[in-house]
């Protein structure tokens, strides 16, 4: 709980100092230049008497206290001039904005662990995640993104849906937030549009209320620069903030062989733990095509992972001190939406595999991987439910939410048909404007509503529905 004004005072400069440095940070700064020495007084007896009401109403206190930093502690009078010297220089400012940042940034859950707050969730927080999540037999989905539109939707669905999301940038979808155009020599765009999307999600994420996993999705062993460069970047953010950029990132190299798969995810994730990253590595192979990749014509063999291999990457990366991963095991997975009959999925395989490690290890959890879903549009709630029973917490979903998208945006075209046409013109008059119409934000903000509207259904499918 926050410190009592009252509390504040006493420890710093006294009653009659601390409403001074109360009223800098309160009262708005051009009213303080302009009050006269006489009026300054009588509003400094008034804080006053505020501060002793407070100590007879701690429920108020407690609110108040976010108007006053904890730092004036260490202030002093000194340090408490100084800072109405430098208030009276500023704008004015409502205090009622600093009062809903702060409520926002001490927002807290009921269900969650204690350690998971509205905002992106790294580290230790991250992993606490993910089991309270296995533990409850929930998932949460993994979005592909490619821009701010599709990123709003994801948060919006969250916020409606009352559970985590996770928020996935592909290599392309990187290139695409930068530019096409942008020069992605050694991949600079790819890289630098990631950033900029997570610097983005970073923004406005704790707005919406709820937990973000900032997450980087497919990367196979020639697209390795790349995730080079978005490593490089998590350590500069981790020197200036304590914590990594991204909250994980996805090493794809299920088309190597599997000794050589495990030695470069372990490889990585020692670089990875040093900074607070989990790492999502993928063994078998994911069927479909998919922004770049494009396993169409592998043998179907391949599409099933086999529970000695899984053994063998939790074995090799649990060595790695501080490091945490999770596994993308392959149980007939296909990206795209195919036709029925098309895609065998066989969750049981999970099942299987969660056994053969307890035994391995002779554990008491049921779940000791925490498994990942690839390819999850189209697949059918049966599927999805019995794969989180089998300890999957999250399920990659694209072209679903690829499809609701446009379709939000080609309903809104439809609907307004007669006032897309032309700048002027349309059934109400030849002189009406239709400026209102073929604004982009009108377009965009339909697909952003669709596709929150599917990725909620897909919460609900996941068990991802009240849970903060």
């Amino acid at each position: 709980m926050a410190p009592k004004p009252s509390t504040l005072a006493a420890a710093a400069v006294g009653a009659y100092s601390a409403s001074t440095a109360l009223n800098a940070f309160v009262a708005p700064a051009g009213q303080m230049a302009e009050q006269s020495p006489q009026a300054q007084q009588q509003q400094q007896q008034q804080q006053i008497r505020r501060l002793r009401q407070h100590q007879q109403q701690p429920a108020a206190a407690a609110e108040a206290s976010t108007a006053m930093p904890v730092g004036m502690l260490a202030l002093g009078v000194a340090g408490a001039a100084t800072c109405i010297k430098k208030s009276a220089k500023r704008a004015p400012r409502s205090t009622k904005v600093v009062r809903m940042a702060t409520s926002v940034a001490e927002k807290t859950f009921t269900k969650m662990p204690a350690s998971v707050k509205p905002g992106v969730v790294t580290g230790k927080a991250l992993v606490d995640l993910l089991n309270y999540a296995k533990e409850n037999e929930f998932a949460m989905p993994g979005v592909n993104i490619v821009g701010t539109n599709s990123i709003n939707a994801c948060m919006e669905a969250a916020a409606k849906a009352g559970g985590p999301i996770m928020v996935t940038f592909s290599r392309g979808g990187g290139q695409f937030i930068a530019g096409k155009t942008a020069d992605n020599a050694d991949d600079a765009a790819c890289i630098a549009g990631a950033v900029a999307g997570a610097l983005h999600v970073r923004t406005v994420a704790e707005l919406y209320g709820v937990p973000v996993i900032l997450h980087t999705d497919h990367c196979q062993k020639s697209w390795l620069p790349w995730f080079d460069g978005l490593l490089k970047a998590n350590e500069e953010y981790f020197e200036k903030h304590g914590e990594p950029l991204f909250s994980s990132h996805m090493l794809d190299l299920s088309e190597e062989p599997l000794e050589e798969n495990i030695a470069i995810c372990k490889k990585y994730l020692e670089r990875m733990a040093k900074v607070d990253l989990l790492l999502e590595m993928e063994l078998g192979i994911t069927g479909g095509e998919e922004d770049g990749v494009d396993n169409t014509d592998v043998d179907s063999s391949r599409l099933y992972t086999q529970p000695e291999e899984v053994w063998q990457v939790y074995e090799a990366l649990s060595s790695v001190p501080n490091g945490n991963f999770t596994v993308a095991a392959a149980f007939g997975n296909v990206h795209g939406v195919y036709a029925p009959g098309n895609v065998s999925l066989k969750p049981v395989i999970l099942h299987n595999t969660q056994k053969y490690i307890k035994e391995k290890l002779g554990c008491e959890s049921d779940k000791p991987v925490s498994f990942v879903f690839h390819g999850g549009s189209g697949s059918s709630t049966e599927d999805i439910q019995y794969a989180i029973k089998a300890g999957v917490i999250k399920m990659n979903i694209d072209t679903d939410t690829q499809w609701a998208f446009w379709d939000g945006m080609n309903q809104y075209q439809k609907k307004n048909v007669d006032y897309l046409q032309a700048q002027i013109g349309n059934p109400e008059g030849a002189e009406k404007p239709n400026k209102k119409y073929y604004d982009p934000r009108m377009a965009l903000r339909a697909g952003e509503q669709s596709m929150a509207d599917r990725l909620v259904q897909a919460m609900q499918d996941l068990n991802c529905i009240d849970r903060l």
